[in-house]
């Protein structure tokens, strides 16, 4: 893999995630925080209209418009947006990224995440200096769920996203906002040691990771109406294990549903308040454990 040469910080790919926005503001404040002596770092608000609106999206998520490859009717905002960022950004863009440092957070109890969409060997060496950085890390892999084609992220050929909760959409958490950018000038403290060939502590043999496998709505009706809520037990268990016959919903009437798969799961992104028109009640995950070269 060749040098680092540029790094995006995005922030507000979501207009109403204010941590992501307002550690642009504070960089492009501040541009010293995030300049290395061996890349360039530019800084990005994704969404401005919806970050001027305070919602997460105009027309639709910006974060699913990426993908080129797929036929998305009506051209709306995010559509037109994400071509413009393409034509900026992309691989053959003015400004070509190698690596994107993307902000997000969740309604969910995330914590401290880790987004990753590949698993080669640099991103996997850069989440184990990032878990030996701060052992209260999570590391959740996305492969399979469709962020490595159509994120903003995947502008670039490398990337991470770090996505902190729990935290209501629309507002602030001064604890969330600090480990934010602590895991931000982590990753560049890492992208510099690696351009410059500069050894670090010695890593981690094994990385624990959360592999995507699927994801679950909520029960519902006919007509699309939600029959159950996340049941009171499962509610801030993310990467908490989820055996078969465990309380998963509980409807209206205090009916619980049990989860009915075989094997052990690990839900993330619980009761996420973006995902009920996604359709998604949570995600479920494997926990695997990465032995490193």
């Amino acid at each position: 893999m060749g040098k680092i040469n540029r790094v995006l910080i995005a922030g507000g790919t979501h207009g109403n995630e204010l941590t992501g926005v307002y550690a642009v503001k504070k960089f492009e404040r501040s541009p010293d925080l995030v300049r290395r002596s061996s890349f360039e770092t530019v800084t990005l608000l994704g969404n401005p209209r919806a970050i001027a609106a305070n919602c997460r999206y105009i027309d639709q998520d910006l974060n699913r418009s990426f993908n080129t490859g797929a036929a998305i009717a009506p051209a709306g905002y995010e559509v037109q947006r994400s071509e413009h960022l393409r034509q900026r950004f992309g691989p053959a863009g003015q400004t070509p990224v190698d690596f994107v440092i993307d902000l997000h957070s969740t309604t969910s109890n995330a914590g401290v995440m880790i987004i990753l969409d590949s698993l080669d060997g640099f991103t996997l060496g850069l989440a184990a200096y990032l878990s030996q950085a701060n052992p209260e890390i999570k590391l959740y892999s996305s492969e399979g769920s469709g962020r490595r084609q159509d994120s903003l992220r995947s502008l670039a050929p490398h990337r991470i996203g770090i996505e902190v909760g729990p935290l209501a959409h629309g507002t602030l958490s001064a604890q969330l906002f600090q480990k934010t950018e602590a895991v931000v000038q982590t990753t560049l403290d890492y992208l510099e040691r690696y351009n410059l060939g500069t050894a670090a502590a010695e890593p981690p043999t094994a990385l624990t990771l959360y592999q995507y496998v699927d994801a679950l709505d909520y029960p519902r009706d006919d007509e699309g109406n939600i029959l159950a809520m996340i049941h009171p037990q499962r509610q801030w268990q993310d990467y908490v294990p989820l055996e078969s016959g465990d309380p998963l919903f509980l409807t209206f009437e205090e009916a619980v549903i049990p989860y009915a798969g075989n094997a052990r799961m690990y839900p993330v992104f619980i009761n996420e308040a973006a995902y009920y028109e996604k359709g998604i009640a949570l995600c479920l995950t494997e926990k695997r454990v990465y032995q490193l070269e």
